[in-house]
């Protein structure tokens, strides 16, 4: 009799709980109410056979107790029953997979007019391109990947020249009209997902998977990766802005070319050392960095990320949080530059500076150090040089106290908490995986120790 209770509850709890949990769709924002449907008939089938076979056997239970006196009666075949079973079975599968496969016939047929554009995925971050004036997106091939050409377009397609790259995580689109993705992954596998679209498909590896849907609310939504793709699978995140198809038009325009991006001007190392001169000040001639002027090492470092920083810091990325003192120092350091050429120019002189080991300043269990830069090792390596296709830095022969004050920094929100600062972002999820100082401390000796 007790279990016969317990079944009981549980149906009404469970049935309490679906309509009582906070936990529900979030707010629509496609054409896909269809995929809700779907989902609600599913729910209402499958509430359905719990609630009926969970009273059936708090029923049974009751009904056949042991009785003294009664024996059992064995059936082993019963036609009735089982023909019963097998149409309401039939009959119940049935309601669950017509509709969606009503609706998938409809998700892999985009519109005609549909906007089309491609999304890239890669350990851990995104990246997006539409096409030109042309209308057409330029052929790719993982031949042509590099840092310089990072979605590997082809540069003998003219359809390619005019496409338009956006190498952030930020996507813009216009209200009300059809979106047709193209999904790419340059590593491993991935899923594209906005919870508020409804639609979600996974990128596979040398395949090209699509999705589409119509965009019905303005707003900002979040991008996921619903794919466990590495130890930063939590921290692949992105944006996606739905505003008028003007705001839309005029967020395009602006954005840079694969044309454009090809032809920057080259970067002039003697044109950099006229501008390093600032820099010495601080870093030392040689790039050596000084910890009484509170600045790092900057020779040996890679020459993306010293980009990237001083880039930051010029537009203000990296360096206006008031928890950022020493960053703040860099603002009219960088503001200096003229613009990306002369960043390019002195980087490319920095790299020709003699690359010195830092001294180590830092003391810390290099033991437990090392268990804990096995998390840091995906991106920075296993030898500490960094990996320019993740763009992560070099950390090993580098300035230690430095390096250590930016975890902190990570950690108490001074750094990485810009919206631009993609991989800053990152940085922040990974860097409170680090417990306290002293675990910053053991990490800092065992990348002495490389």
């Amino acid at each position: 009799m007790a279990l016969a209770i317990v079944l009981v509850l549980l149906v009404i709890g469970s049935i309490v709980f679906h309509f009582a949990s906070p936990w529900w769709f979030t707010p629509i924002a496609s054409n896909w109410s269809a995929i809700d449907s779907t989902v609600a008939i599913t729910f209402w089938v499958t509430g359905f056979v719990f609630t009926a076979v969970n009273l059936f056997l708090a029923y049974s239970i009751v009904r056949y107790r042991h009785r003294r006196g009664r024996g059992a009666l064995f059936e082993p075949e019963n036609k009735k029953l089982e023909l019963s079973l097998f149409g309401l079975t039939a009959l119940g599968i049935a309601a669950m997979l017509a509709p969606g496969l009503l609706v998938w016939a409809h998700v892999i047929r985009p519109p005609r007019q549909a906007l089309t554009l491609e999304v890239q995925g890669q350990q851990w971050r995104w990246a997006f391109r539409f096409p030109g004036r042309d209308g057409v997106l330029g052929t790719v091939d993982t031949r042509h990947i590099s840092l310089d050409n990072p979605f590997g377009i082809n540069p003998d397609d003219r359809h390619g020249q005019d496409d338009v790259l956006i190498e952030t995580p930020v996507l813009h689109l216009p209200e009300g009209r059809p979106v047709r993705m193209l999904l790419r992954s340059r590593d491993v596998i991935h899923n594209f997902a906005v919870p508020q679209f409804r639609v979600k498909t996974d990128m596979v590896p040398g395949q090209v998977t699509s999705v589409w849907f119509t965009p019905i609310r303005g707003g900002t939504f979040d991008v996921l990766c619903e794919e466990l793709c590495g130890i930063a699978h939590f921290a692949m995140r992105g944006r996606v802005v739905v505003e008028s198809p003007e705001a839309f038009q005029q967020w395009l325009d602006a954005q840079p070319t694969f044309a454009r991006t090809q032809q920057r001007p080259p970067a002039d190392p003697r044109r950099g050392q006229a501008s390093y001169a600032v820099c010495a000040a601080c870093h030392g001639a040689q790039g050596e960095g000084n910890p009484a002027q509170n600045a790092p090492k900057l020779s040996g470092q890679s020459t993306e990320y010293l980009r990237r920083q001083l880039h930051y810091f010029k537009h203000g990325v990296r360096g206006s949080n008031p928890g950022d003192a020493f960053g703040k120092l860099m603002l009219p350091m960088a503001a200096t530059l003229a613009d990306d050429a002369a960043i390019a120019s002195v980087v490319a002189y920095i790299g020709t500076l003699p690359d010195r080991r830092a001294p180590a300043t830092v003391e810390g269990d290099a033991a437990r150090g090392r268990r804990l830069f096995a998390t840091c090792s995906v991106c920075h390596g296993a030898d500490g040089r960094g990996n320019p296709a993740q763009g992560s830095a070099r950390v090993a022969g580098m300035s230690d106290w430095y390096m250590a004050r930016q975890l902190q920094n990570f950690k108490s929100g001074a750094r990485g908490a810009h919206a631009d600062d993609v991989y800053g972002v990152q940085m922040r999820s990974m860097a409170a995986a680090l417990a306290d100082d002293s675990a910053i401390r053991d990490v800092m000796a065992y990348i002495d120790s490389l």
